[in-house]
């Protein structure tokens, strides 16, 4: 593919199932695998030869006491146990439902409610985490029969006891639960077709090989981590190289030092991915790199912003970081992973609009800087796919100059909610007007296409619309983590909420370290009004300032924000502030509903 042509679709071999490709590649004793344990030296490989032969040794204990179409629960940590774990459902003909392990009791709800909707009938999972989610005083519904399995103790000798199963393309291999950033989880139903057509695509658009050398640090619990950063490496045959979220989290450099290392062409994640390398890398860092070999740089799963780009570009070019590696690309679970991507030998394409305009679902090219908002194009609709936007109430094709939803068709996208029949017409398969044979998969993100580019605004269900305007809350957000020092980055939550028949702006911060005196307080929430009120002509009604790790996220690092809205609206403290003078109101707080003082405090903050 020459610098200027369109992403070309894959010419892999034409396999039915991903057992059938996993069996294909077992031929080899290429490394396939590399985790690093502690995000840097402590590294363990598995090769596609022993991928295989654990996969069957695990799939003929699951055949022992699993059948053909049960889910099985898989609660490991990111490692090389997850995969096998994950391949073994696969080869047995069991729908994997992946899930990340609870570390504690706050992060089990969701845990729970996946065992509650998916029913499994097996849980796959160490000894250490059984042990930890039986103390759990509560009896979960779908954990209390299941059986459970450690498959790092099952012998590798058991492999010569599988079953070849009938699977085909329409096989369920996977229920993929959305992260729920804007609900609860629920279970996006992929067969193996679906998956081995995403594949396609993105080593298509990726223009990945053999040779392709990939790094991840991305949770391998839903689309991104596990379809981009294990099933896609196995697509093409290529290795790639392993670390933990938390390990990325807790120092953003390792992963930079990885793809350094082993000159990784392809890496990628959400755009505060590259943020925190910015802010926690030094000058001196940056010089010990070689990222010249970095090829594919994807940044996708959240907003793009321009600026972030930018100054990636620069921070790291002393590293050999090329800017055109860059590849912006858009996606969700319900299409499988990719939708949209731009062109790997081109920087993405960026353009100027009219703010005002914008709020009013407006499309008009802006020539000055002056009431202007710089937006990142996601790319082009990929081959064999189609994208339309859709005025989400009346089911109208939008004309080009508006906002609307975002509508995809193609093979990619799956085959429902599970145990959520009534979604399927709503959500899977919509029609134009009700008249159109076409169906289409309503995504509940905004956007808009421009010379077939997409440029994808916000989402539908977070829109935050004020006296006739839309703002979406991620431009807010933005604004947020510039407007003091002392803010969190990427940790701030906009959302509305009615009072006195109108809706109103309320934001919720994670301050860093530092003093949390009165005074500072004051400053804050003031530097948090100028910089919503001068760059988006708003008035914050309240303002809560929580401790780090306070605001909820979903698996993949998005802000919740319907869990946010809730949280404030159930608890006491904040229906006080509904039926209170619109003064600013601010709260330091554990977390979202424990132990609140109101501000001013009556005594000073620990």
């Amino acid at each position: 593919m020459n610098r200027f042509s369109s992403p070309m679709i894959d010419a892999s071999p034409n396999f039915s199932t991903l057992v059938e490709l996993t069996r294909f590649r077992s031929s080899s004793d290429r490394i396939a695998f590399t985790f690093l344990v502690d995000g840097e030296n402590d590294a363990v490989d598995l090769t596609y030869a022993a991928l295989d032969q654990k996969a069957r040794a695990i799939a003929a204990q699951l055949q022992q006491c699993c059948r053909a179409g049960d889910r099985a629960l898989i609660l490991y940590p990111p490692g090389l146990d997850y995969i096998t774990a994950f391949l073994g459902c696969l080869y047995a003909g069991v729908v994997a439902v992946p899930a990340y392990p609870p570390r504690n009791a706050r992060n089990f709800p969701r845990v729970a409610a996946i065992a509650k909707d998916a029913q499994p009938t097996l849980i796959l999972a160490s000894e250490a985490t059984r042990t930890k989610i039986q103390a759990f005083e509560d009896p979960i519904d779908g954990l209390i029969d299941c059986r459970w399995l450690a498959a790092e103790g099952v012998a590798i000798a058991s492999a010569k006891d599988w079953q070849e199963v009938d699977v085909h393309r329409d096989t369920l291999a996977l229920l993929q639960y959305t992260s729920g950033s804007t609900s609860l989880p629920k279970g996006v139903m992929l067969s193996h077709g679906n998956l081995l057509h995403n594949l396609a695509l993105i080593s298509g658009s990726f223009q990945t090989h053999p040779q392709s050398q990939g790094v991840s640090w991305l949770p391998p619990y839903h689309d991104m981590g596990l379809i981009g950063g294990i099933l896609q490496p196995i697509y093409v045959g290529a290795s790639m190289t392993l670390m933990s979220p938390v390990a990325f989290l807790q120092r953003p450099l390792r992963w930079l030092q990885a793809i350094s290392q082993s000159k990784a062409t392809i890496s990628g994640g959400p755009n505060f991915a590259y943020e925190l390398c910015i802010q926690r890398t030094t000058h001196e860092q940056r010089l010990a790199l070689d990222l010249s070999s970095w090829e594919v740089a994807f940044n996708g799963a959240e907003p793009i912003n321009a600026e972030t780009l930018d100054r990636f570009a620069e921070a790291f070019a002393p590293s050999g970081f090329c800017q055109e590696a860059f590849y912006a690309c858009y996606g969700l679970a319900e299409a499988t992973l990719m939708v949209t991507g731009g062109y790997k030998t081109k920087p993405p394409i960026t353009r100027r609009f009219q703010k005002t305009a914008l709020t009013h679902k407006r499309v008009i090219a802006s020539v000055s800087e002056a009431d202007s908002q710089i937006l990142v194009s996601c790319g082009c609709t990929l081959p064999t796919q189609a994208i339309v936007i859709v005025e989400p109430e009346t089911l109208k094709p939008c004309k080009s100059e508006q906002i609307g939803e975002i509508w995809v068709t193609g093979d990619s996208v799956a085959q429902g909610y599970w145990n959520q029949p009534e979604a399927l017409n709503l959500t899977f398969r919509a029609r134009l007007d009700g008249k159109e044979d076409t169906v289409y998969l309503r995504t509940g993100d905004l956007g808009f296409l421009q010379h077939h580019e997409l440029f994808v605004t916000g989402r539908l269900k977070d829109l935050i619309i004020i006296r006739g305007r839309n703002y979406y809350p991620q431009d807010i957000e933005w604004t947020l983590r510039q407007s003091h020092p002392l803010l969190q980055s990427g940790a701030s939550a906009a959302f509305a909420v009615e009072t006195m028949g109108e809706e109103r702006l309320v934001i919720v911060c994670e301050l860093d370290r530092g003093d949390r005196s009165p005074v500072l307080l004051d400053e804050i929430v003031a530097a948090i009004r100028q910089a919503v009120a001068e760059q988006h002509d708003l008035e914050v009604y309240g303002v809560i300032l929580v401790r780090l790790g306070s605001i909820p996220k979903t698996s993949s690092g998005k802000i919740q924000h319907f869990a946010c809205r809730e949280a404030f609206l159930t608890q006491m403290w904040a229906k006080n502030l509904l039926h209170q003078s619109l003064l600013p109101i601010v709260y330091i707080e554990v977390g979202l509903s424990l132990n609140t003082l109101h501000y001013p405090p009556q005594s000073p903050l620990a």
